[in-house]
């Protein structure tokens, strides 16, 4: 049920999204204002409803990504939490909000508090995502249509240190025809762009966080049948450099490795990755000129 359960014709029965939030706290916003991760956070979570609202048989799942690790925060991995009526809200909002907030402090506290908070794990909380969605539709009543994609919203800065990771996930998603959508709170992110072009998601950097529920309804809620009908932002023009294998760098000129296509800022008569050991040719012999007869 693998690659064949999205109908591109028309629209799906049933829509999985899967939102990965970054909570690192060397994110800039943060750091200026931690209170801003509150009310980030309360629009997403008011996203995640408004998807789940749309259709009864809409699925979804809420990742945590951490500087020193990524856990699901929707759904509760153990039994879920016993929710009651509040205020007339429906109980499934009640469960993905309670949940999301209790599973989030959990991974806040569980960070290393004598390690600096490095980059965010990103591309590991993507692989994550991508199997959650193969075994959600493993798990599908057969002959149901059903469309995944990927939300990420992340205030980070772009790093090619997981070039190679996000790679292998942008062209897995692309096999299974999953969506990856980025929503960037604070800088250009030159690598999520990549993946969003690879797999036909959409790009957007948010330019005021006060306005971030508005911008996730009205980019991001509407499915991929539907938004060729809506005017919405357009790709851009995308940045497809590589980032080298040895400083991770982006590169506009490098070498590439004949055997395994790795790509590298300076030349090594050793390939680092596949330990290829090529032959240094001499200097080009001159070719004499031809005199010219006379005559």
């Amino acid at each position: 049920m693998g690659d064949k359960m999205q109908d591109d014709d028309g629209p799906s029965d049933s829509s999985l999204l899967v939102i990965i939030v970054d909570t690192n706290p060397n994110q800039r916003y943060i750091t200026e204002d931690p209170k801003v991760l509150t009310g980030c956070l309360d629009a997403v979570i008011a996203f995640a409803n408004s998807h789940l609202m749309q259709k009864s048989r809409n699925l979804l799942g809420v990742i945590g990504c951490h500087f020193h690790k990524s856990e699901y925060l929707y759904p509760s991995p153990g039994k879920p939490l016993d929710v009651r009526q509040i205020d007339g809200q429906y109980e499934l909002f009640t469960l993905v909000e309670k949940t999301i907030k209790m599973r989030l402090v959990n991974l806040i506290k569980s960070q290393p508090q004598e390690d600096k908070p490095g980059e965010s794990l990103l591309a590991g909380a993507l692989a994550m995502a991508l199997c959650f969605i193969s075994r959600m539709r493993r798990e599908a009543t057969p002959g149901l249509r059903m469309s995944s994609r990927i939300l990420i919203v992340t205030g980070s800065s772009d790093t090619a240190a997981q070039y190679i990771n996000y790679m292998n996930v942008f062209f897995t998603a692309q096999k299974q025809q999953v969506l990856i959508d980025v929503c960037s709170l604070d800088k250009h992110l030159s690598l999520l762009q990549q993946g969003c072009d690879i797999t036909g998601g959409l790009y957007l950097k948010v330019p005021s966080l006060e306005g971030l529920l508005q911008y996730l309804l009205w980019v991001f809620l509407p499915e991929a049948s539907e938004r060729n009908e809506l005017v919405l932002p357009g790709r851009g023009r995308v940045d497809y450099r590589a980032a080298c294998f040895c400083h991770r760098e982006l590169l506009t000129i490098g070498y590439v490795c004949s055997v395994c296509l790795s790509v590298f800022c300076k030349f090594s008569p050793i390939c680092t990755t596949c330990h290829t050991v090529f032959k240094i040719g001499g200097p080009l012999p001159i070719k004499p000129k031809k005199k010219k007869m006379k005559v």
